[in-house]
């Protein structure tokens, strides 16, 4: 007889089968390091990868978590989520970080080396296979690249930067600088540039590619670059070089490093998670939480596509891309160190968030909405471009839905951004419409904390969030910055003007919903707290602190400024239209207005607070503020941030209404213990001719000369001006001042004290120079300074 052969059916696959089918069953998977992807995903015996337990999930039905058990996932290439993984409303997947263990997503290569003595106190080793060597990290601190000038986080730029980085004299000195890399801020600090070194000519010359990293092309600034990944400038501890011809790293190691225990680990992925759909078949209901996402590759050499005629060029990546993504989540991950972007929503997004989240030293930005320039009507893509108006489209919004919309980044801190990049923001907006973005803390930026490069479409919430130690690499810039170059703007301000007037509906073309700023508190101490730049329109901007830099209108129409506090500074309309519906009012500012070009007030300007008699008389005599009062707002009390007034105070009466002190930044317990606080002013109102009290001064430690030894160390015949204590290197005034010195004019202007210093220096905002009269050696001497 013959015998019927039966399948073997083992228990293993019986229970996966089980798992994969049941609508009830399966609501856990799980992912260890120790796992094997021919388990069943079980909490006793769970998977490897990601990319097994996505496969699994295409056939589980119902809201399931996979929860990743703790260590470290070197990916080999990204989690790629498409439109097969999509999940029905209330039966989304959620990734996440397994109660009380630490996840860690890498994109790097760990690698196992013999290190070797080279010269000194610098090591080598061989390194096997093909891999990319653009950042290394050992024990899991990011180590720089040999460079020139060495690296100094005291110094402002880059860390420091020299004229001579790239100079004939000292380029004759590298023997292979091809694979090296020149950074560069732009030549009026607008961001920055990046090129490749391709080679060097016989004269000392280097060949370049790139520079293509803003879109305002006027090349490299000719003081603020340096060079790294040349072999010749490995001359201190933490840097490290690799020689790609020989394959050979050599690293010059701090002191009591013992490489032989050491983890070294390479990036080797642009992204970690990639979220790939499109409007027609997106990628919906995923979420990713509670995992550190590190080590992904810098991407400063392809930032490349320009975003109209903003000064940005943009590299849609980040270590989290979203594209054609709905309903899917970020949550309370740490993305730590990434080369570039944090998470980047590209094209068609609908409704996704970012939460509770902490991106700190990202290589670019933060948080990116971009979308696609085909949705665009009419769109000009450099400053200097403009679409003739009789053949510009004149239908309202946009063409195509191929943009991020209804998304949000909320309870988010982000600090140490644009560590390569200066073209960044906390959170850039671009071609979007109804952006949410709230109650994140932002800081230690080289450009704006929040950009919105273009009116494109509008809708956007900016509330409750804390942002400060902005541009501190660039200049000419806020806290929040926005630009407004839409349909109807044109370069040349008469033509643009005659367009807005025969055009009105153009105006709101592009803009066609509000942008709403409200209950922020931003600090600039290089620009300004709010700069709504080149024809920013249709704001309604309230309830908000602004610590020091003030706030800008240039050219646009419809913006509402009201119930705001102003320290230390005012307001800076600048190059307005006729007619253009501006309202400014119910604000407490503590200066005179620094009005630029301005014959026609908009809507209104009154009902404002000023510090004193002189301040509000000026502004009478321009035409505005028939009913605005001045005197002490009488704040609850500045000195620990609590500006609401009392009762009683002038501004109540003027229409001022309190508004909370204590809801700006991050809510999250776990992400405020993090946050480095905001340094609150001294308002100049409050500072004192007598005392011993020191201020900052454009970043130099100062006071009043105002003691018998204070004159006498310095040979003063008066106890008068103000005495220089200390210059930081970070200081525009580094170089130029010098301990001991006794500042006495400043523009011209008499210095007794400290207010006065304040209050003319506050005077200038827009000066790039300034003259500095100062008592120095028993004689006095002026000194040009540069003042952003």
């Amino acid at each position: 007889m013959k015998r019927t052969t039966r399948p073997r059916i083992t228990l293993l696959s019986c229970l996966l089968c089980l798992l994969l089918s049941s609508n009830s069953f399966a609501k856990e998977l799980y992912i260890s390091s120790k796992g094997n992807d021919k388990n069943p995903g079980s909490k006793e015996k769970p998977f490897a990868t990601f990319k097994r337990a996505q496969m699994a999930l295409r056939s589980i039905k119902g809201a399931t978590t996979v929860y990743v058990r703790g260590g470290t996932y070197y990916l080999t290439a990204p989690v790629i989520f498409t439109n097969l993984d999509s999940r029905n409303s209330g039966e989304g997947v959620t990734y996440k970080s397994y109660p009380g263990e630490q996840v860690k997503v890498s994109g790097a290569k760990p690698l196992q080396l013999k290190w070797e003595a080279y010269k000194g106190l610098v090591k080598q080793a061989k390194v096997s296979g093909d891999l990319s060597f653009d950042q290394l990290f050992l024990n899991g601190k990011q180590q720089r690249m040999a460079r020139y000038p060495n690296f100094n986080p005291d110094i402002r730029f880059f860390g420091g930067a020299a004229a001579d980085a790239i100079s004939p004299e000292r380029v004759k000195g590298w023997s292979h600088p091809d694979g090296g890399f020149v950074h560069a801020l732009h030549k009026h600090e607008w961001g920055g540039y990046q090129y490749l070194i391709s080679g060097k000519d016989g004269e000392g010359k280097l060949t370049l590619e790139g520079g293509f990293q803003n879109n305002r092309q006027m090349g490299m600034h000719d003081k603020y670059r340096y060079v790294e990944n040349i072999f010749e400038e490995l001359d201190t501890a933490g840097e490290w070089y690799f020689n790609n011809r020989e394959k050979i790293l050599y690293f010059y190691p701090q002191q009591k490093t013992d490489l032989t225990k050491a983890i070294i680990e390479v990036p080797q992925l642009k992204s970690l998670f990639e979220f790939r759909g499109t409007e027609q078949q997106p990628v919906k209901n995923i979420q990713i939480e509670g995992m550190e996402l590190s080590h992904t590759l810098r991407t400063f050499m392809e930032t490349k596509e320009p975003l109209l005629r903003s000064d940005w060029t943009i590299y849609r990546g980040g270590a989290v891309v979203m594209e054609g993504a709905e309903n899917c989540v970020v949550k309370s991950c740490f993305f730590n160190t990434v080369g570039g972007n944090g998470v980047f929503m590209s094209n068609y997004n609908r409704n996704n968030l970012v939460s509770g989240c902490h991106i700190a030293f990202a290589g670019a930005s933060g948080v990116c909405f971009v979308g696609d320039p085909k949705a665009v009507r009419s769109p000009s893509f450099e400053y200097g471009q403009f679409v003739p108006l009789n053949e510009i489209d004149r239908v309202p919004g946009p063409k195509t839905n191929n943009y991020p919309a209804n998304c949000t980044v909320e309870n988010t801190l982000m600090y140490g951004l644009g560590s390569v990049e200066k073209q960044v923001a906390g959170v850039e907006i671009s071609m979007a419409m109804d952006i949410k973005v709230s109650h994140n803390t932002i800081y230690d930026v080289p450009r704006a904390g929040i950009n919105v490069s273009e009116g494109t479409w509008g809708g956007h919430l900016i509330a409750y969030n804390d942002v400060y130690n902005t541009v501190l690499e660039s200049g000419d810039h806020g806290a929040f910055n926005s630009w407004g170059r839409d349909r109807y703007w044109h370069p040349d301000y008469a033509v643009m003007a005659g367009i807005a007037k025969d055009n009105p509906a153009l105006i709101t073309a592009d803009v066609i919903k509000p942008i709403v700023i409200h209950d922020n508190r931003f600090r600039c101490d290089h620009g300004w707290d709010i700069d709504l730049d080149d024809g920013s329109s249709n704001y309604h901007i309230y309830n908000n602190v602004c610590l020091n830099g003030g706030l800008k209108l240039r050219e646009g129409f419809f913006r509402t400024v009201e119930n705001n506090v102003i320290l230390n500074n005012s307001f800076h309309p600048h190059v307005w239209f006729n007619n253009s519906g501006d309202v400014f009012r119910h604000n407490i500012v503590t200066r005179n207005y620094f009005p630029i070009r301005v014959n026609d007030w908009g809507k209104e300007v009154d009902a404002n607070l000023f510090p004193d008699q002189p301040a509000l008389a000026a502004a009478q005599q321009a035409g505005t503020d028939a009913h605005s009062a001045f005197g002490d707002p009488g704040f609850v009390k500045a000195t620990i941030g609590d500006y609401q007034v009392k009762p009683g105070s002038p501004a109540l009466k003027l229409g001022f209404k309190n508004f909370p002190m204590n809801q700006f930044g991050v809510t999250s317990p776990s992400l405020k213990a993090l946050v480095v606080p905001v340094k609150l002013p001294v308002l100049i109102s409050e500072m004192k001719a007598g005392g011993q009290e020191s201020y900052e001064f454009l970043g130099a430690k100062v006071k009043n000369l105002n003691t018998l030894g204070e004159r006498s160390a310095t040979g003063m015949a008066t106890e008068t001006g103000v005495l220089v204590l200390d210059v930081s290197k970070k200081s525009v005034l580094y170089g130029k001042l010098q301990p001991n010195d006794v500042i006495l004019k400043f523009n011209d202007g008499a210095v007794k004290n400290m207010k006065d210093l304040m209050t003319i220096q506050m005077g200038l905002q827009l000066s790039q120079k300034a003259t500095v009269e100062v008592f120095r050696n028993q004689a006095s001497k002026k000194i040009e300074i540069a003042l952003k």
